[in-house]
């Protein structure tokens, strides 16, 4: 008997949390449209990120390398939707795409994670700091100038192998991609949003479809969290009025309480000697405006060559 066509293509990277991800929203959906588990088949799809593991994606692109060939494969209609860490996701989607919806998001604080310091501030001096973020290397290096930050590739569990075996003294990880993989066990010390304030996005799956695919956006629709999809825009909105990538080292955070929401957003140089943070408040409606304006006030407040 001939196999029935799935239901839904889902996209997704082949990286273990990208997997872990991906099966999440099949179960979601699953259960949201009343159908089972096998009609969604995931389609594994190798990205320009996963395969560059030789030095930091600021020098080869940016972010958009992670999602380039997914994108790809939903606009030419190989996949019908695409799973991404939303904090991997461009900051204006390609044409004919877009955002579709977000799960409700993971713990978004950073992971301070080492086998010789219980925290930052407890690293001996001179020590080594593996990280591929820009953000998190200028954030560090605000607050403990001596460290030697050097680049860390790699997904979760690698990053976590290279740290076991002493390339570096320290790293920092998403706290969110630890509880996805059932490794929250490995990180020493939870960093605060205030003192270690998240990437845009950090913590949130973005679903992206195909702008014309009513179907597939309906179904979709089923499992958004509307808070996170209004925190996330917002945020995203932030990225693009200060045009963010990978260069710029960057990071906002957007919460909710009741019909209220709060945003505090901050750049800074590389070296950790410059950084400027704003905050803005507003209605829940206005989302998108108050990560604009929060982004044009930084731009102003920075001024011309802060980015160069």
């Amino acid at each position: 008997m001939a196999q029935s066509a799935p239901l839904l293509r889902i996209g997704t990277r082949g990286s273990p949390l990208a997997l872990v991800q991906a099966n999440t929203v099949r179960s979601m959906l699953a259960r949201a449209n009343g159908a089972d588990e096998a009609a969604f088949e995931i389609v594994v799809i190798k990205t320009t990120g996963d395969a560059i593991q030789d030095r930091p994606l600021s020098e080869v692109g940016g972010k958009g390398l992670f999602t380039k060939e997914i994108e790809e494969a939903l606009l030419s209609g190989r996949i019908d939707l695409a799973v991404h860490s939303a904090k991997d996701m461009p900051t204006i989607s390609q044409p004919g795409l877009l955002l579709a919806a977000c799960l409700e998001r993971e713990d978004p604080r950073d992971a301070f994670i080492s086998l010789k310091a219980k925290s930052l501030a407890d690293l001996p001096q001179g020590a080594h700091l593996g990280t591929a973020s820009l953000r998190r290397q200028a954030i560090v290096m605000a607050a403990r100038p001596d460290l030697k930050v050097t680049p860390l590739r790699g997904n979760v569990e690698t990053r976590l192998r290279k740290l076991e075996s002493g390339e570096v003294d320290a790293t920092l990880l998403a706290m969110a991609g630890l509880n996805r993989l059932g490794l929250s066990q490995h990180a020493t010390r939870a960093m605060s949003v205030e003192e270690f304030l998240p990437a845009v996005a950090q913590g949130a799956i973005g679903i992206e479809t195909r702008g014309d695919d009513n179907r597939t956006r309906q179904m979709v629709a089923r499992i958004n969290h509307t808070a996170t999809f209004i925190a996330v825009a917002c945020e995203r909105a932030f990225l693009a009025a200060l045009d963010g990538s990978c260069k710029t080292p960057l990071a906002g955070h957007a919460t909710l309480s009741g019909d209220t929401l709060h945003f505090r957003g901050l750049i800074a140089r590389p070296d950790g000697k410059g950084a400027h943070d704003v905050t803005g408040n507003g209605h829940i409606r206005d989302a998108v405006r108050i990560g604009d304006d929060a982004g044009r006030a930084l731009k102003k407040i920075a001024g011309p060559g802060f980015f160069d």
